[in-house]
């Protein structure tokens, strides 16, 4: 299986030390291709940077995580459509979006930051990769807004109900799935709504280093996530959706790759 990670935090300072290494494993585990994800400008410049390094497997994405819009100014949109521009590697803006789970930026400033960044996606013609928490609403009232001038929209690590992803689906949405389904505790769920994302609009993530499969044995001294988990995470995927997982795993990277543009 090739496996594409539509969610990699690679700019993270975790991975420092063992950039290298972790980038092997990845490899060695079947996941060819990354897609490194920017939370503000400085690390939306580290990504491209990485994606740069090693321009065989990693890719970027661009943009402002709603937990860092506090962190938006009149100049933000500017710094990120030079980037877009500038590096044939940002395939898309983001991660951006609404999290009012613990609200680490105002949500008028969420919102701003959201709106403008969906515009300059609009602009440029690239996907946009989206996080919602505990927003729905008013995160549906914006995408609704712009969504017809968008070429192609992910919501990453979709944890939602049933109503939330129709709601997501209807708006033709991709989604990304992440180890969230392997847990047993908070992911059941999803493990009985998944057929309800078409093949061609799925798509599979780490999150690293975030979110490491709760059923993963053994775990990792440093609880830290990898991209060489993914196919862990597929299996589950494949066992929820009750087809043969080379099958499940060819369309996840088929739709990675068409959504993307690789």
């Amino acid at each position: 299986m090739e496996l594409v990670d539509i969610c990699f935090n690679f700019a993270h300072e975790s991975f420092r030390a063992d950039e290298s290494d972790v980038l092997r494993r990845a490899i060695e585990a079947g996941v060819t291709r990354l897609m490194c994800t920017g939370s503000d400008i400085e690390d939306s410049e580290c990504s491209i940077a990485l994606a740069e390094r090693y321009p065989q497997y990693l890719y970027a994405t661009a943009g402002v995580h709603p937990h860092r819009a506090v962190t938006w100014s009149d100049s933000s949109g500017a710094q990120l459509r030079w980037l877009a521009r500038e590096h044939a590697k940002v395939k898309a803006i983001g991660e951006t979006g609404l999290d009012f789970n613990r609200n680490y930026s105002p949500q008028a400033a969420q919102e701003r930051a959201f709106e403008e960044q969906l515009e300059l996606a609009a602009e440029l013609q690239l996907p946009v990769f989206l996080h919602e928490r505990e927003a729905h609403d008013n995160f549906i009232a914006i995408l609704r807004h712009y969504r017809d001038r968008l070429s192609r929209a992910v919501l990453h690590c979709f944890t939602g109900t049933e109503a939330e992803l129709r709601a997501c689906l209807d708006l033709d949405l991709h989604i990304g799935i992440t180890g969230w389904i392997c847990d047993e505790r908070r992911g059941r769920h999803l493990q009985d709504i998944i057929h309800l994302i078409p093949p061609d609009r799925l798509m599979i993530e780490t999150d690293a280093p975030y979110l490491l499969p709760r059923d993963l044995l053994p775990k990792p001294r440093s609880r830290r996530n990898e991209p060489m988990y993914l196919p862990h995470i597929m299996k589950r995927i494949a066992k929820a959706l009750n087809r043969p997982i080379e099958i499940v795993a060819e369309e996840t990277t088929q739709t990675a790759l068409q959504f993307y543009g690789l």
